[in-house]
């Protein structure tokens, strides 16, 4: 039987494109068992930011042992591209996207469903702190 987490992730460009940083909370059966903020570039944008989020999100989710995930992020526009709603147009946004759809085939299962802002609190935090604690 495999482990089934639930991911929130979120990523912030302060100035867009600028400073950036991802933002990962993974909860196992409601309980929270891993969280990170991650300052990763000087020039990105947010939708590459959310990508790099999703990213390390699932590299953690491995390490962890998850077999199932189910991500909230409040991007409509990369949970739409990961669900193969919406074509992915932007170059560099492809070649994160690509990275990802590579880690997810290590999953049974990877839902995306995105989410007001407001439910995606912790995540935001994180963004912000690891932005904070570099200076910005």
């Amino acid at each position: 039987m495999g482990r089934t987490f639930t991911i929130h992730t979120d990523g912030g460009s302060r100035n867009n494109p600028g400073p950036t940083a991802i933002g990962v909370v993974i909860e196992e059966q409601g309980r929270i068992i891993d969280s990170f903020g991650r300052f990763v570039g000087e020039r990105m944008t947010n939708n590459q930011a959310e990508y790099l989020a999703v990213e390390a999100a699932l590299i953690r989710a491995q390490e962890l042992g998850g077999t199932a995930v189910d991500f909230f992020l409040d991007s409509t526009l990369v949970a739409s591209q990961l669900k193969r709603e919406f074509k992915v147009k932007d170059a560099e946004l492809g070649k994160i996207f690509l990275r990802v759809w590579n880690l997810m085939q290590g999953f049974s299962k990877v839902t995306f469903t995105a989410i007001p802002r407001e439910m995606n609190k912790e995540a935001d935090r994180l963004v912000n702190q690891a932005l904070d604690r570099q200076g910005y």
